[in-house]
């Protein structure tokens, strides 16, 4: 065979973690699992996005978690090398095939130090109940505290944990984790396949409809290095289907209704939403932040969300309806500073039984430096930002072989005071909606493509009750 035909290329060379703490440096502080800092190498391939752009120009839109001055003086003075070489300029262009590297002093974020729960286990797969705030894979500024590496340090070093399944690190609930390459490629198909059923709960601002409530917006990725989504005609397509489990109004000093006559809530359109709904979820798509972005553009967003319900980003309005992108500038640049300048400021900080302390007590830049690299130091997060109202419930297979789900979490259950669902019925399950009746099965139609909702003669049709927000509809 030619040599020219089939040539070896030699794989770029990556650079080396000059150590590699074994066992992690875990330590339990104030209910949050931590680590001491140390020094870690990234290696990543070249994303498709990053082909031909600057090396300077991928880190200071890629990643939030030090300022451009620090990328810089990364590259300069060779903390950051290009196919393990020193690189030339911070303007040197980065091609498909690169190996980006960067060793650094790592600070990480602390994470509940709530152990990660075991629902099912064989000898091809466990079944884990996440805890909130617990990212799946080591990513950004998290290694050591992420699923992945927790799961390693409990059951040695050699074992490798395959995630199938993935959810955002604010998110709880049932997890896959293959013991082995083949168990984990058979549940990522069937799961990629639609034949796996998922089911949400969740805990929105205000009175959620009653009745199963479709929305299928499409969702475009804005800003992957603030993991911002919003619904956007140019997006990828998103189905969910929504019902209300309870209602939970507020009540006056006296126990009763609190009156709603005559309020004014200048400033806080969000609050004329009185109290909140638990609500179930059913997600026929797999899209980033899908149930978030959703809940949001209906009105009703997760209340602790510190993204989607944030005030500060989205307005009194919370972004209810929003599918055009003449305002995306400025919510990023707002965005960007919860965390930084600002902190986050979830409706339910204000609306919600968030005492005063945790409200002060916020992951926010302290204005100290670390001795070791200079790195701005953070504040521990409060307890109320170690995770949003939305728990991965329940996974069952389409043909009935397994069927896996977890209680319902706490803050899903009746206040004090309430008379409530204290578990998931049947008469509310989404995952017995039929998807036919609503005309959304794999490959199908929604309704009836015009953006109306399915009225009385659907209704009296197929014995629905439900409603439909259909892509190109209006708010």
């Amino acid at each position: 065979m030619p040599e020219d035909k089939f040539p070896w290329v030699e794989p770029p060379a990556v650079a080396i973690t000059p150590c590699d703490p074994w066992p992690p440096p875990y330590y339990l502080e104030d209910n949050l699992r931590k680590v001491t800092p140390y020094h870690f190498t990234y290696n990543t391939f070249c994303k498709e996005r990053w082909r031909n752009r600057e090396i300077l120009d991928i880190f200071a839109s890629e990643f939030r978690d030090r300022p451009t001055e620090y990328y810089e003086q990364a590259i300069v003075e060779g903390r950051v090398v290009l196919n393990g070489k020193p690189v030339p300029s911070t303007k040197t262009l980065v091609r498909n095939g690169d190996v980006i590297s960067h060793t650094l002093h790592r600070h990480e974020p602390p994470c509940s130090a709530k152990p990660i729960g075991i629902v099912h286990e064989d000898d091809d797969l466990i079944v884990i109940d996440k805890p909130a705030g617990v990212p799946v894979h080591p990513a950004g500024r998290y290694n050591f505290n992420s699923v992945i590496e927790i799961m390693r340090a409990d059951r040695g070093y050699g074992w490798n944990p395959l995630p199938c399944n993935r959810l955002d690190r604010l998110t709880s609930g049932i997890m896959f984790i293959g013991k082995h390459k083949q168990a984990a490629e058979d549940m990522s198909a069937q799961i990629r396949g639609r034949t796996v059923k998922k089911e949400y709960i969740t805990r929105v601002v205000g009175e959620f409809p009653e009745g199963e409530i479709v929305c299928e917006k499409p969702i475009l990725q804005i800003s992957p290095k603030l993991g911002l989504n919003r619904v956007r005609a140019n997006g990828k397509e998103a189905r969910t289907v929504f019902k209300r489990m309870a209602y939970y109004p507020p009540k006056d000093d006296k126990g009763g209704p609190a009156p709603t006559d005559g309020e004014a809530h200048e400033g806080m359109e969000w609050k004329t939403k009185r109290g909140y709904s638990i609500v179930r979820c059913m997600p026929v798509t797999g899209r980033t932040h899908q149930i978030r972005v959703h809940l949001q553009f209906l009105g009703h967003p997760i209340s602790n969300d510190p993204i989607y319900a944030n005030q500060r980003v989205f307005g009194p309005s919370l972004g209810r309806g929003h599918s055009e992108e003449e305002n995306d500038d400025d919510i990023m640049t707002r965005l960007a500073r919860m965390g930084k300048e600002e902190i986050a400021d979830a409706v339910a900080y204000h609306d919600e039984m968030v005492d005063a302390y945790n409200k002060r007590k916020a992951e926010k830049m302290t204005g100290e430096k670390c001795d070791v690299c200079a790195t701005e130091l953070y504040s521990d997060p409060g307890v109320h930002e170690l995770g949003i109202y939305l728990h991965a419930r329940r996974y069952r297979c389409e043909e009935g072989r397994w069927d896996y789900e977890t209680g319902l979490p706490d803050w899903a259950l009746p206040p004090p005071g309430y008379e409530g669902a204290t578990e998931p019925t049947h008469e509310s399950d989404p995952l017995a909606v039929d998807l036919k009746k609503l005309g959304i099965e794999d490959g199908g139609d929604v309704g009836d493509g015009q953006g109306k909702p399915l009225g009385t003669a659907h209704a009296a049709e197929d014995g629905g009750d439900h409603q439909l927000i259909a892509a190109g509809a209006g708010a």
